[in-house]
């Protein structure tokens, strides 16, 4: 394993100066073949032996909106006779299909090579935000697809549809927001599904081919953490399907978060793992979840296979909010992220925190993180979001996120990786008679840029502050408008809403008060972005990313190690940290699990019975995907996807393969 080095490494173009993007792709694999896209989704074929390019395709100029989001994989179909081999990636609103062995898009396919995701979904598709950054299932001659959309008022409803592999043609559709007459309708209000969005699968689905059946996880419902205007469980928001592959029939179902009010969408597709009871072979499926649970469930039926509670959880106190009674958590596995941030598991209790200047009451003051902590809610999951601030932990992106688990098939063992990283998530009272461009930004901005004056690293996006000193005021609406690189379109706001956006921008002081009116929701965010102290470290006591083996058959935790090193921390009481990670691992049939994931920008090798580490290799930028292993010409090679650019870390547009030394001379 020590000698494990590089064996190529490919550029795969895209990089723009002064612009942050990522390239989060599990690359396909076929004999010698490499696919993979690149920072702006350009696909390419690799010889997988040595990196070399076969060839490379840019999409039409035409097609490619501003926005292009991600790509975490690809698709791939062949026809029965063999003399058809097609793959699938979806950039922007558009399903791509092209030519495995020349790259050409397929014209028979839908529009000349491609289908329209905004169509079909009973919106207009010229105001709706639709698009597919994780692969779907292939199954006989369909495409079974999810797609990502808003999150915020006027999102999209997020139903899984299934095209005709051949010609693109819709074949069917399952209603994740149920209309009159169909399952779950009655736990939404009785003309949701004519407005509601969200409910989407996003993070991928798995396939179990012998049963025909596609287990596909949904996420929330939108808006994220105000749910007054969509009052019930929401069914089939925050659910595992088991549907029909054929057809699209629901076969059983299980929803993990009631009226979600925390963006606990189900992060990452499903394992399907055979599992030992009572000397008995069960099929089952395992799905991961951001609060850190693993549930297992019969495949077949539904049935968990180990005991879920009903955990009583508090009542919202913001105005038309009721929140659910009850949520669900499994007695076993024990969760793999701690769940309750408590006073005395702060790391730096008494140093100046990040956010300082946005918590209290209209105080200029610098607060300490311990005394920030005394002024929020820290009561586990379930405490709804409030005006004076809860905290979220082990946080809104995870526990575990879209990396995805590893499952060893002959142990029954799970490998996961997950982030402990505390959030704060504070709303704020909208008056409906003023303040548009400052409501809009309320609902549609902060959960990506967390507000005017949050500092930089705490959000996930860039702080917004000073955004109209740094471009023109019709540069800002074009942005929004149209999208920007990992920045998704808005093209749900009429011209004069984004006028009063735009407005709001380039000065909050100065922006018109035109009223948003009685039909807006009464709640955006105020603050929404990580809990660090002022070195923009988290506040909470390390480790704050771990690898976890997880014993499917009986639920027991066999190892837990520190994922990443935050070489800024001088603690002999932790010397390895774990960082924030994103994307997953992979486990060879050798014993081997390999990750990256780390924002200290490696990747590394543990003992899969142990957690031992084995190896470490730096990367060109940081691995936020999940690695594969294939076999090419007699060598055994792991390959990662290097795009960078999360966590603040600079973008990178390298692939990278390593194997052990050639011996063949």
């Amino acid at each position: 394993m020590a000698s494990l080095q590089v064996a190529w490494s490919y550029a795969s173009g895209g990089l723009e100066d002064g612009v942050a993007t990522e390239i989060q792709h599990n690359p396909l694999i076929v004999d010698d073949a490499l696919f993979g896209t690149n920072p702006q989704l350009e696909l390419f074929r690799l010889d997988a032996r040595t990196g070399e390019e076969i060839w490379r395709i840019e999409l039409p100029e035409d097609d490619m909106p501003s926005w292009f989001g991600r790509s975490r994989g690809l698709m791939r179909w062949v026809s029965e006779d063999g003399e058809d081999e097609r793959l699938y990636f979806g950039a922007g609103p558009y399903l791509y299909a092209v030519d495995s062995g020349t790259g050409t898009p397929v014209a028979s396919f839908g529009d000349e090579g491609k289908v329209d995701l905004r169509e079909g979904l009973g919106r207009d598709p010229e105001r709706i935000l639709v698009g597919m950054n994780t692969p779907g299932a292939v199954f006989e001659d369909l495409l079974i697809v999810g797609m990502r959309v808003h999150e915020t008022p006027g999102a999209a409803p997020g139903h899984v549809r299934a095209y005709d592999a051949r010609t693109g043609e819709p074949v069917w559709t399952f209603h994740t927001i149920p209309q009159p007459g169909e399952l779950g309708y009655e736990t939404w209000p009785p003309d949701a599904y004519a407005h509601a969005g969200g409910a989407n699968s996003w993070a991928g689905m798995a396939l179990d081919v012998a049963r025909a059946i596609v287990y596909v996880p949904t996420g929330s419902a939108a808006f994220d953490y105000y749910g007054g205007d969509r009052a019930g469980d929401n069914l089939f928001a925050n659910t595992l399907l088991a549907l029909d592959a054929r057809t699209g029939r629901r076969i059983w179902h299980y929803q993990f978060v009631r009226h979600d009010l925390w963006d606990r969408d189900l992060p990452a597709p499903p394992n399907l793992v055979t599992l030992e009871r009572d000397g008995q072979r069960i099929p089952a499926v395992a799905q991961i979840t951001k609060s850190g649970h693993v549930f297992v469930f019969h495949r077949e039926t539904g049935e968990p296979l180990f005991p879920i509670e009903a955990v009583p959880v508090p009542a919202s106190q913001v105005l038309g909010e009721v929140a659910a009674p009850t949520q669900a958590l499994p007695t076993r596995p024990a969760p793999f992220g701690r769940q309750v941030l408590t006073e005395d598991m702060l790391y730096t209790p008494d140093a100046p925190a990040a956010i300082s200047n946005l918590i209290g009451s209209g105080s200029d003051g610098e607060f300490t993180v311990r005394e920030i902590f005394r002024q929020l809610t820290s009561a586990g999951q379930w405490a709804p979001p409030d005006t004076a601030g809860v905290i979220v932990f082990p946080g809104l992106d995870g526990g575990g996120e879209w990396g995805a688990a590893a499952v060893d098939p002959t142990r029954g063992i799970m490998y996961v990786n997950g982030s402990e990283m505390a959030w704060i998530v504070q709303l704020e009272r909208i008056d409906p008679e003023s303040g548009r461009g400052e409501a809009l930004f309320r609902m549609n901005c902060v959960r990506c840029h967390g507000g005017v004056d949050m500092p930089e690293g705490v959000a996930v996006g860039t702080p917004l502050g000073g955004v109209g000193e740094r471009m023109a005021a019709d540069s800002i609406g074009r942005v929004i408008r149209a999208g920007r690189n990992a920045m998704p379109a808005h093209p749900q706001f009429s011209d004069e809403e984004l006028a009063d956006l735009v407005a709001y921008l380039v000065d909050p002081e100065t922006s018109p008060t035109n009223a948003i009116g009685e039909a807006g929701v009464p709640y955006g965010l105020s603050i929404l972005g990580r809990f660090l102290d002022a070195r923009r470290k988290p506040v909470v006591e390390p480790p704050w990313g771990t690898l976890n083996a997880i014993d499917l058959d009986t639920g027991e935790t066999l190892w837990r190690v520190p994922l990443g090193n935050d070489e800024d921390i001088d603690d002999p009481a932790h010397p390895v940290t774990g960082t924030e990670n994103y994307g997953g691992p992979v486990v060879t049939a050798g014993g081997v699990v390999f990750i990256a994931a780390t924002n200290d920008e490696k990747i590394r090798a543990f003992h899969a019975r142990t957690g031992e580490h084995l190896w470490e290799a730096d990367l060109p930028a940081g691995g936020y995907a999940t690695p594969a292993t294939y076999e090419a010409g007699g060598r055994q090679y792991l390959v990662i996807a290097c795009g960078g650019g999360k966590m603040g870390t600079p973008s990178g547009d390298r692939y990278v393969a390593f194997a052990l030394p050639d011996s063949g001379g």
